[in-house]
């Protein structure tokens, strides 16, 4: 039998001299293919006798088994040698300016909740908040609002389910709860404004299920109807930064408030379009009126010695009318178009002395 150390060094010399993965298969194919050098002799293997092929066959195996664990050291060798030269080739260079991105943008009634803080908060206003779920005597009675008003329908308010003692809850339909609670917590004066959630049965383009609005509290000894007409002529003028803006006070009817008055603004119809500022026409954006006697009573105030003023108004209304939005709609779209368009960068507050960014 010839000796197998020839062709072991061969077979140890083809395989160190595989560069790649691919070179390396080829060679293993060759020596330990079907018809590979070491298969081949191991099929000659039935043609020796007894002893000779023990001895023969073990050898084989023992080369078989270098050649085998050779492959192996050579196959992880490559691997590496391949991940290193990938991991170069597709190396990122950290320390490149990251892509520009556009700035966010804050949304028009955040906005315009700002604004009107802004404004409030300069004529002393404070800012109170109370639950977006209220009792009937807060919601309603407190407010003297009778049982037969269309406010108290299903068709306009949503109602919880209905408590064992027959009481239910109810969304709030204004943030005038918040008004009573106040009144009920601290001694005047009082000089609050609520911004917050509303919810009304209602939705089209001018209106939706959940708004939201802003009033307005004074509650001391003196404060008389004049006050209320400077604070809100004064508000009116800041808001839509029109120094001369035309402003009516219209005598109407809340059960909350009496006297009562509906505040319009000037504005132009000229060509279809709506201009805010001096014109023919008038536009009404909120409601006001002098505290209810019954209202400061039912909260625990004496309306013999104590009096004052009350306001309300939508915030989505005012954003629309400044700002030129047509859809409330679409305010609550999440539409990042939208947002872009009617959005605002970080901007300075309105102030008494002037509008936006004075």
């Amino acid at each position: 039998m010839e000796s197998l150390d020839h062709l072991r060094d061969e077979i140890l010399r083809l395989i160190r001299q595989a560069t790649s993965l691919d070179a390396l298969e080829q060679a293993r194919i060759a020596i330990l293919g079907r018809k590979g050098r070491v298969t081949e002799l191991m099929k000659g293997l039935g043609a020796l006798e007894g002893a000779d092929r023990r001895e023969r066959g073990q050898a084989l195996n023992l080369l078989k088994g270098e050649a085998e664990e050779a492959i192996g050291h050579a196959a992880r060798r490559l691997e590496d040698e391949a991940l290193r030269a990938r991991l170069a080739q597709e190396r990122v260079d950290v320390s490149l300016p990251v892509r520009a991105e556009g700035d966010g943008r804050i949304h028009a009634l955040s906005q315009t909740i700002d604004e009107i803080v802004a404004i409030f908060g300069e004529m002393g206003f404070s800012v109170a908040e109370g639950p977006d779920i209220e009792d009937d005597f807060h919601n309603f009675a407190a407010l003297n609002i009778p049982p037969e008003h269309p406010a108290r329908q299903e068709q306009d308010t949503f109602y919880l389910p209905e408590h064992r003692d027959g009481g239910r809850k109810v969304l709030r339909t204004h943030t005038s709860p918040v008004q009573v609670r106040t009144m009920q917590s601290i001694a005047p004066p009082i000089r609050i404004i609520v911004p917050g959630r509303t919810f009304r049965s209602d939705h089209d383009a001018t209106h939706s299920p959940m708004f939201h609005q802003v009033e307005g509290l004074v509650i001391d000894e003196a404060t008389h109807m004049g006050h209320l007409k400077g604070c809100l002529i004064e508000f009116c003028r800041a808001f839509f930064d029109i120094d001369d803006l035309p402003v009516r006070f219209r005598p109407s009817y809340f059960p909350f408030t009496e006297p009562s008055a509906e505040v319009d603004i000037g504005c132009s119809r000229d060509g279809g379009g709506l201009k805010i500022g001096a014109g023919g026409d008038w536009l009404e954006i909120l409601g006001s009126g002098m505290v209810h006697p019954k209202v400061l009573a039912n909260c625990g105030i004496d309306p013999a010695r104590y009096q004052g003023f009350a306001f309300g108004m939508g915030i989505e209304r005012i954003a629309m009318l400044k700002y030129g939005i047509p859809d409330l709609r679409a305010i609550y779209d999440n539409d990042l178009r939208w947002l872009r368009h009617y959005g605002f960068l970080p901007l300075d507050l309105p102030s008494m002395t002037g509008g936006l960014g004075r």
